[in-house]
């Protein structure tokens, strides 16, 4: 167990604050790590104090330090790991964990059994579910009865959509959550700041309509799709960019196909990088064409930013945007609908405007990071005072 920490002052209160261990499955930058960022840097340190656990090092460890809150690593690269129990019990003892909330099936997988053996409250935020459509019948059947023993054993479940809880109710018998959507950072995420112009880094022409995506370069986000529809575009019109900021187990695929497709000269690739609000300003289209989601955080940032957004009409992406008004949706896995998508978007800025503005104001009244805080404090409240709830 690798611990990194340099211990925040906490306000003085009445007694100590609630110690709550956040858990998540690996330190690289997504969605549900950029969520666990933002809770912990909103929640009321009077009462609360973090104490987080990653289960691989990673960029979000290194961030977290930054913020001088408490940050461990206990190596582990599968859910129900055997291996980490001790360790994960020896930690929640020494720092006196008062609760958990784990992000993600496989912290939840690996914190399940110590929580019940010490008798600490646990808490499972479902970004989204381990089991999707493009798995084998016995793999899925698996995951779904994995999500079933989790869910059934925790003190609380929160969804992070409308949509994510109604596969819940769907697929496993007598789920239950609370629907909490994710939030953002709305003063980090402000197209109103100034910003570094990052188009000359990457040699984009100035009258070129850049098309970014901000994701893991996973099966799950359908990078190949995405390379197909941009090239499919390209052959009609050469004025666009296309920028894949990430990394995954299909970034290699996806610049051997960008090489065999000829477009080289259009597709930027660069890693996860910390100057998001920068890159988005600089962006005209946003694309996400996943196959499944929670609640994509990265399409909030963009929406935010005022950017217009192209996003397959998945799960809790359909709860967000309204076709044609505050973004474009698509068939998911369809790369010819993503280039007439791209082509429309991109051959009519007054679209894009409009989609842009409509995008700002539906996070700016939703979505924040501080009202999201808000309610999983009080989801935190009544699970640890269940006398006050009955």
């Amino acid at each position: 167990m690798q611990m990194h920490s340099e211990q925040r002052g906490l306000p003085a209160g009445r007694g100590r604050p609630i110690r709550v261990l956040e858990a998540i499955r690996q330190g690289n930058v997504g969605g549900g790590e950029s969520h666990l960022l933002s809770l912990v840097a909103n929640l009321d340190y009077v009462q609360y104090q973090p104490i987080v656990l990653s289960f691989t090092e990673g960029p979000m460890v290194d961030r977290i330090k930054q913020m001088h809150i408490p940050v461990y690593v206990i190596r582990s690269g599968k859910a129900f790991d055997l291996r980490v129990i001790r360790r994960v019990k020896e930690l929640l003892r020494s720092q006196e964990v008062d609760l958990i909330h784990a992000h993600g099936s496989r912290a939840a997988a690996n914190l399940i059994w110590a929580a019940r053996s010490l008798h600490i409250p646990i808490i499972y935020t479902i970004h989204g579910w381990s089991f999707h459509e493009d798995q084998s019948a016995a793999m899925r059947w698996l995951r779904i009865r994995s999500e079933a023993y989790l869910t059934s054993r925790m003190d609380a479940n929160i969804s992070v959509s409308v949509s994510n809880q109604e596969t819940g109710i769907k697929y496993i018998r007598g789920f239950r959550s609370e629907v909490i959507t994710n939030g953002i950072d709305l003063d980090k995420f402000n197209p109103d700041l100034l910003f570094r112009d990052i188009r000359p880094e990457w040699g984009i022409p100035p009258g070129n309509t850049l098309v970014t995506a901000i994701s893991r370069i996973t099966a799950q986000k359908d990078p190949l799709n995405l390379v197909r529809g941009f090239g499919q575009a390209c052959e009609k019109d050469s004025g666009i960019s296309l920028l894949i900021v990430g990394e995954g187990e299909l970034k290699e695929a996806t610049i051997q196909l960008v090489k065999e497709l000829g477009l080289k000269k259009w597709v930027i690739f660069q890693d996860f990088r910390q100057d998001i609000p920068d890159i988005l300003h600089f962006t005209d289209i946003y694309c996400l064409p996943s196959l499944w989601e929670g609640l994509p955080i990265g399409l909030l940032e963009a929406m935010a930013m005022g950017k217009a957004t192209i996003a397959s009409a998945v799960d809790g992406t359909r709860e967000i945007i309204r076709h044609g008004e505050n973004g474009w949706l698509i068939e998911p896995g369809n790369p010819g609908q993503l280039a007439a998508a791209i082509l429309a978007l991109h051959r009519d800025p007054a679209v894009r405007l409009k989609l842009g503005t409509n995008a700002r104001t539906t996070i700016s009244h939703g979505f924040s990071a501080k009202a999201m805080t808000g309610q999983v404090e009080k989801v935190y409240h009544r699970i640890l005072n269940p006398e006050i709830n009955q």
